[in-house]
């Protein structure tokens, strides 16, 4: 998975919506391999991008679970140590 692609189910608060356009968009980057489409491809790219945004809405309002909602501060600390224990070597 891209690594700049982050989980966005079950937050507190809620997801937002330029977070899942920010996880589409880093998504078919990822697959089209381009960072920014030509011209000729913009129509396509943009196209995709707010599908996927759809979709991902659509997924993150059906998913169901029990586990409390995770904190987003807790979670981007708990990033930045493993990010830091695994380049400080």
């Amino acid at each position: 998975m891209c690594r700049n692609i982050k989980p966005l189910f079950n937050f507190e608060p809620p997801v937002t919506g330029d977070e899942i356009h920010a996880a589409a968009l880093q998504f078919v980057r990822k697959v089209s391999g381009f960072n920014t489409p030509s011209k000729a491809n913009e129509a396509a790219f943009l196209v995709a991008v707010d599908e996927i945004a759809v979709a991902s809405r659509k997924l993150l309002n059906e998913l169901e679970t029990n586990a409390p909602p995770k904190n987003r501060i807790e979670e981007a600390a708990k990033a930045q140590a493993r990010s830091a224990q695994r380049f400080s070597k």
